[in-house]
């Protein structure tokens, strides 16, 4: 499994080749499947990062901001791949706490960076110790992963996760990549220059404007004098842009390598290859980078699978997929069980070519970071469909660590992306959605539940609006900002101390049947997501969490 961070579906081009051209990972999907809606339940790194290994939503595992480490102890897809018998490896971020019950468990060996790390001469932390290594940390990265890959024991499987720090601000270019897309200018999306007049006031707080809040760090210099805002808008994004995306051309390099390995070892036919990232990231898109929100962009994961015992070549799938999904997708395709806490839905039977008769009809999201002290992003759940999406806003840190002590008044959104597909403005308000506004509102309630979250303190959002439990409520009473145990956190919040920029000092399962997948299939119903407790069986109690643990 190749986890990126940050990586968005569309810097990939066999999502989207407006921007550049990935030949290694358009291999992959031309080998095997991509997913065209797969989504992530918390658009940020550690909690994306949790979801993946426990196939459990944030409330449950545990990891529901930066500044809450994972409990290593708590049953994860490769623990139970090494109960069974495989040999399990992890090389590159880990990000999710270090030291006693944080470090990495279930692995026979391990490898990972600090925190963030860094994109040159990365120190790894190791059982026991630590150590540097020379070079670019894609590279690097891939270097390890390899040695694994030389090291698999033809009596014992192998699971290697191969997570990466690219393509993470502050966006350091192999020094071989340093003058890519020199003299070259990106198309700029069409929501560049999105002023949010359309949004809930979060999207206009929010402090993640590529011409406003990108650094001289970001952008490896300084904005030239004398530009007018849009103009220096402009500088800002093409500057943005072509260090990401050399980034991006240095894992696709790479992906290419572990690639040509695998098949050089003659194990290309049993061996599954996922590609993936933690969240997706706004590439300029309504003026942004980053991520967080449950717009598009930042909520949409690429993932492409290559299995050819089972996936057919060349093949896609549109239904509505999650991480949460991974594990015990992976589980699956080794033949081992499930563990009965996981809160996904195997993709096997759609790695097969056929959708099961009832698969999901929406997705749940919710980001629990609220109002860090860098992006000041609010905190929100909704529900998407396949045609509408419902935000709301509750905007309040519920005392976790690495959140405001500041909470907003609740507001709504609701996008029709079938005519708004870039997500312009909210017909929350508009009488002529009032039934689809007050459907997803009852559907939130239900899939909240169904997943065993509890729904966010929250005010009456208004006359004829739906409270949580899918009731009719009166006349709307405000939210009064209120004062809320926290601590401020954020990402990237030490980032520009922990880097230096070089160019400016110098096996398968069984699957259900179902209907044939494709472009015009459409989901048949909902799948309730296990409802469980975060004691259950093979989970030990809560930690006490120190906020200060994670950057």
């Amino acid at each position: 499994m190749v986890v990126a961070d940050d990586h968005a579906a569309h810097a990939i081009s066999t999502y989207d080749d407006r921007l550049l051209q990935t030949p290694q990972l358009d291999r992959l999907a031309a080998e095997g499947m991509r997913f065209d809606n797969c989504f992530c339940t918390n658009s940020l790194c550690a909690p994306s990062r949790a979801v993946i290994l426990t196939g459990t939503y944030s409330h449950l595992n545990g990891v529901r901001t930066l500044s809450t480490p994972f409990d290593a102890r708590q049953p994860t897809f490769v623990s139970l791949l090494r109960e069974a018998g495989y040999r399990t490896a992890l090389v590159g971020k880990w990000h999710l706490g270090h030291g006693g019950v944080h470090d990495p468990r279930g692995f026979d060996t391990w490898q990972v960076l600090e925190d963030q790390g860094e994109y040159w001469d990365p120190e790894f932390l190791v059982p026991g110790g630590r150590r540097r290594l020379s070079g670019y940390a894609t590279t690097v990265i891939t270097d390890l992963a390899i040695e694994q890959l030389h090291r698999r024991d033809d009596d014992r499987p192998l699971c290697l996760l191969v997570w990466h720090k690219a393509p993470h601000r502050p966006w350091d270019p192999d020094d071989k990549h340093a003058e890519h897309f020199a003299g070259h200018r990106f198309p700029e999306p069409t929501t560049l220059f999105d002023g949010h007049s359309g949004h809930a006031s979060a999207a206009r707080a929010a402090r993640m404007r590529v011409g406003r809040d990108l650094t001289d760090r970001d952008l490896k210099g300084s904005v030239p004098a004398g530009l007018a805002a849009d103009d220096r808008t402009r500088w800002a994004l093409q500057r943005y842009l072509e260090d990401y995306l050399r980034c991006v051309v240095a894992l696709d390099e790479q992906t290419g390598r572990l690639l040509d390995v695998v098949e050089d070892s003659g194990r290309e036919g049993d061996t599954v290859v996922m590609y993936t990232s933690d969240q997706g990231f706004f590439l300029g898109d309504h003026g942004w980078y980053d991520k967080r929100f449950m717009y598009e962009e930042s909520l949409r994961m690429p993932l492409l699978v290559r299995y050819p015992a089972l996936v057919a070549a060349g093949t896609s799938s549109d239904a509505l997929v999650l991480n949460v999904d991974f594990a015990q997708t992976l589980l699956e395709l080794a033949g081992v069980p499930a563990h009965p806490r996981m809160q996904g839905h195997s993709l096997v039977p759609i790695l097969r070519g056929v959708r099961p008769l009832e698969w999901r009809d929406c997705v749940y999201y919710r980001y629990w970071e609220h109002d860090d002290g860098i992006h000041h992003v609010w905190a929100h759940d909704g529900v998407r469909t396949r045609t509408h999406k419902l935000v709301r806003y509750y905007a309040d840190g519920l005392g976790l660590p690495g959140t405001s002590r500041r909470a907003m008044p609740v507001e709504w959104e609701l996008f029709d992306l079938q005519t708004d597909p870039s997500e312009l403005r909210s017909v929350y308000d508009d009488p002529a959605y009032a039934a689809v506004r007050d459907e997803l509102t009852v559907l939130l309630a239900r899939v909240q539940r169904e997943v065993g979250d509890d729904p966010p303190p929250s005010s009456r959002s208004g006359s004829g609006r739906l409270e949580p439990n899918g009731q009719s409520v009166g006349e709307q009473n405000k939210t009064v900002p209120r004062q809320r145990p926290g601590q401020q956190g954020g990402e990237d919040q030490r980032h520009g101390e922990r880097h230096t920029d070089r160019r400016r000092l110098a096996g398968a399962g069984a699957g259900a049947g179902g209907e044939a997948d494709g472009p015009a299939g459409q989901a048949d119903g909902h799948v309730a997501a296990r409802k469980v407790s975060r004691h259950d069986a093979g989970f030990p109690p809560p930690l006490p969490v120190d906020g200060d643990q994670l950057g």
